[in-house]
């Protein structure tokens, strides 16, 4: 099989299958672990926090009023009030985000998991400030509430220290670091 046949089929594998190859490999080969580890950190922690923000803001825009009418009102359950599935909808869609920021203090990369954290207060301020999607009239005080939150869950699990506190507190207030 020629190079180019082996590369097309290694990039038809899933993660999943990546994921147990790349386990294999280093299983097989444990003088590989470093230079896989150094490629993982180098990659994890190619972050931007702009990169970050327009995510958040798009995860955000993208929120569809339908879905939300679609997910209140009267259902077999009960009433579900559509502002506070609003409130749900808006949780979920910065859930990946939060949790990525703490993955990366767990992973022992503070410094991404404060630029996680900038980013995703900074696409809170422009969610708030750019969107034009009728889902906003629903969650009009969620981005201005959950810069607070997400400080707060970046402060608990990171314990970061008092300049990059105040970094951070510049951005969640309004400003640029």
């Amino acid at each position: 099989m020629t190079r180019n046949k082996k590369k097309n089929f290694l990039e038809s594998l899933s993660a999943d299958e990546v994921s147990r190859v790349l386990k294999a490999l280093v299983d097989d080969n444990p003088d590989l672990v470093g230079k896989v580890y150094d490629i993982a950190v180098k990659m994890t922690c190619a972050v931007d926090a702009d990169e970050i923000r327009d995510d958040v803001f798009h995860a955000l825009d993208s929120l569809d009023v339908d879905v939300l009418y679609g997910r209140s009102g009267r259902t077999r359950h009960g009433y579900v009030q559509p502002y506070d599935e609003s409130w749900v909808m808006f949780e979920e869609a910065l859930a990946p985000f939060i949790d990525e920021m703490n993955m990366s203090w767990r992973r022992g990369l503070p410094a991404v998991a404060k630029t996680y954290c900038i980013g995703i207060i900074k696409g809170l301020w422009q969610y708030e400030k750019e969107s034009i999607s009728d889902f906003t009239d629903w969650v009009t005080d969620a981005p201005g509430e959950y810069v607070g939150t997400v400080v707060e869950e970046w402060k608990k699990t990171c314990n970061p220290p008092d300049e990059d506190v105040a970094e951070v507190m510049v951005v969640a207030k309004g400003g640029k670091p």
